[in-house]
């Protein structure tokens, strides 16, 4: 089986200077590598194949025969790393707590060990007729999500 460290390795050393990041990485017991990377900019289908070049030019394939893919991590594919919390920093998310809320909002702040969300709440103060909207501020662990996803808006 081929060693998932040398090929993070090789992947975050071609990454390196770039603008873009590892999302993820995986190998299979047979020897299926799958490299998903982002960008805060965009990524390219030229420069998933320049990467996929570079590892194939990197491993040998007459010591361990290897099927690889190389993309982009999905407009609507689950946040995996903080980087990714980063890049959607300002834009509307949708958060799955553990607990079970489903709750959609902006992401406000991201920090290394958690992130503020941003969601409107109807609410109704006293001796008012009509309940108003106000924005309260939500901190979440990464580890107290199922997941974050960057939510597309039609208007």
């Amino acid at each position: 089986m081929i060693d998932k460290e040398k090929v993070v390795a090789i992947v975050e050393n071609y990454l390196a200077g770039t603008a873009c990041f590892l999302v993820d990485l995986g190998v299979t017991p047979d020897n299926r590598i799958t490299v998903e990377i982002d960008s805060f900019d965009n990524v390219s289908i030229d420069f998933c194949a320049d990467l996929s070049r570079h590892v194939e030019a990197s491993l040998d394939r007459d010591v361990e025969d290897y099927e690889l893919e190389v993309g982009s991590a999905g407009l609507t594919s689950p946040f995996k790393i903080v980087k990714q919390y980063e890049k959607n920093k300002g834009n509307q998310v949708e958060v799955l707590a553990c607990d079970g809320r489903k709750l959609r909002g902006l992401l406000k702040e991201v920090m290394p060990e958690h992130f503020v969300l941003e969601v409107d709440k109807q609410v109704k103060p006293e001796g008012a007729k009509r309940k108003i909207t106000v924005q309260e501020a939500l901190t979440f662990a990464y580890s107290d999500v199922k997941y974050t996803k960057y939510l597309i808006l039609f208007k």
